[in-house]
């Protein structure tokens, strides 16, 4: 049995007694072959259709340089779903889904391979009663989007017909500088109009972020004090307790910087610093988005308010790990940051003079994302210097990932005769306040690419004000002679990025 839709979480954002359905639809996914496709994209889709989100009209195709049979290709996603899925495996709700289930062996340069590509498509269309409408998923390097869609068009697939639909579905990094990120949407854009790009970051599909915007909007009591009357400065954290793994060949070179700050972080800081948007339609969202990312200023002096390091070898979680100059496939002399910190301020009305410090570094002491508001001190304390510890900052903590909810640290009084202050957390617990299940990130994402619901994903403007924010930190590290600093592995980054906070007369804060 499909779950009901009282265990369904993915509601109709007009009517919540309703769920939102896609409509009948193709689902081609080139790189189908890669790790994002296997432990992610593919069991998303198998628990869309668990969840009733999918109609009978809808087919999943795979694009790779395999010698697959369509059957092949359909144990690859049943062994991907078996293994990764969220939610309970079915043998009704596969049944259906593996009808519609094709695979297209073939070259993305190879015009005969598209032309297959287009037969399997144009049957799937009367088959499965798809209705002419198509989402391709590029889970590839950007080098090749080119290529891709300039086959697509070519061989009519990205033709925009009226009743019908074809959409791009593009995956992060978006470019490696600014010049490189408008090019690659010169690209896109010849091809697809932009309501039919989609660009994932799927940071942005996770419930904790989008709860962000219901702590701020729903509730009286935060959006008062949200502002630099009252709040001393933000930090935004996304640290790994684990190194480079596999990805040697996507990772040196790249460093950390490009791959988490300039999207995942920066679009927490946009988040977490806009004004009310008029509603959440796309481009209400998108434009207060926007302004606060021109308002953004990188680093005053980058030699104070940035820092970089490089995980070395030694003790993590009791196992001996690798530094990364000892990863395979990374070259002696390379420069790469695995940590990386930088202070930036936005120059408007509600927070000017609030620094906001971005942090994220890989072999860290835990795996945790999280954005902390820390409040100024109270003005006046009328209390003896015995009666309190040493207070820090009230501060408000949403934790994003992976123990979500939301913490409230302040100054309580410790039970006795005497008054003693002592600082405490009130924590609330997604786990322990709702019995509806929490989609995985690329379920929602997917499911809003189908409906063609455009909040969530990223508009390439904002993309090119995340470079224009980071590409001068990264300039400056480049004129550097001296690689990045090295640090232990299971601690909390190089000296470096405590001495950036301490020269503010701050610390970062220990998750």
């Amino acid at each position: 049995m499909i779950l009901g839709q009282r265990e369904n979480p993915l509601r109709d954002a007009q009517d919540r007694r309703l769920p939102r359905i896609a409509g009948p639809c193709v689902l081609v996914i080139f790189g189908v072959t890669g790790d994002l496709s296997t432990k992610k994209l593919m069991p998303a889709v198998y628990d869309l259709a668990n969840r009733g989100l999918l109609p009978p009209g809808f087919a999943l195709v795979g694009f790779a340089r395999r010698d697959w049979a369509h059957q092949d290709f359909a144990k690859i996603v049943h062994d991907a779903v078996r293994q990764h899925a969220r939610t309970p495996f079915r043998e009704e709700v596969w049944r259906q889904l593996s009808e519609g289930i094709r695979f297209v062996p073939g070259e993305i340069g190879d015009d005969a391979s598209f032309d297959k590509l287009q037969r399997t498509i144009n049957d799937l269309d009367e088959a499965r009663g798809t209705g002419g409408n198509h989402a391709f998923y590029l889970s590839i390097p950007p080098g090749l989007f080119q290529t891709v869609v300039d086959q697509l068009r070519s061989h009519g697939l990205a033709d925009q017909q009226a009743g019908r639909w074809s959409r791009v579905v593009i995956e992060k990094p978006f470019g490696h500088d600014l010049a490189s990120a408008k090019e690659l949407n010169r690209i896109v854009s010849e091809v697809f109009p932009p309501w039919s790009v989609f660009r994932i970051d799927h940071y942005l599909g996770k419930e904790t972020v989008q709860n962000l915007m219901a702590l701020r909007f729903a509730n009286q009591m935060f959006e008062p004090v949200w502002n630099n009357n009252y709040v001393d400065h933000v930090q935004i954290t996304m640290a790994e307790n684990i190194g480079i793994g596999g990805r040697a060949g996507y990772f040196d070179g790249i460093g950390i910087a490009r791959d988490v700050i300039q999207n995942h972080l920066l679009q927490l800081l946009a988040l977490t610093a806009m004004e009310e948007p008029n509603s959440f339609e796309a481009g209400q969202l998108r434009n207060e988005k926007q302004k606060v990312l021109a308002a953004t200023r990188p680093p005053a002096r980058m030699d104070l308010h940035t820092a970089r390091g490089r995980y070395a070898g030694g003790w993590a979680g009791g196992e001996k790990v690798r530094g990364y100059l000892e990863e395979e496939r990374i070259p002696a002399d390379s420069k790469t940051e695995t940590y990386a910190a930088i202070r930036v301020d936005i120059d408007n009305r509600r927070w000017a003079g609030v620094p906001f410090y971005l942090r994220t570094g890989k072999r860290l002491a835990r795996r945790v994302t999280e954005i902390a508001l820390a409040f100024k001190r109270a003005p006046h304390l009328p209390f003896t210097a015995t009666d309190t510890e040493e207070l820090g900052h009230n501060a408000l903590v949403l934790r994003i990932q992976p123990d979500e909810g939301i913490t409230l640290r302040f100054g309580a009084k410790v039970p006795g005769t005497q008054m003693e202050i002592r600082e405490v957390n009130m924590d609330f617990a997604y786990g322990g306040s709702f019995t509806e299940a929490s989609p995985e990130a690329y379920e929602r994402l997917i499911l809003d690419v189908l409906l063609g619901d455009p909040p969530l994903f990223p508009h390439h403007e904002e993309v090119e004000l995340s470079w224009e924010i980071l590409d001068p930190v990264l300039d400056y590290w480049a004129s550097l002679d001296e690689p990045p600093q090295d640090y232990q592995p299971g601690g909390w980054g190089p000296a470096l990025a405590d001495e950036m906070l301490a020269r503010d007369g701050r610390a970062w804060r220990r998750p």
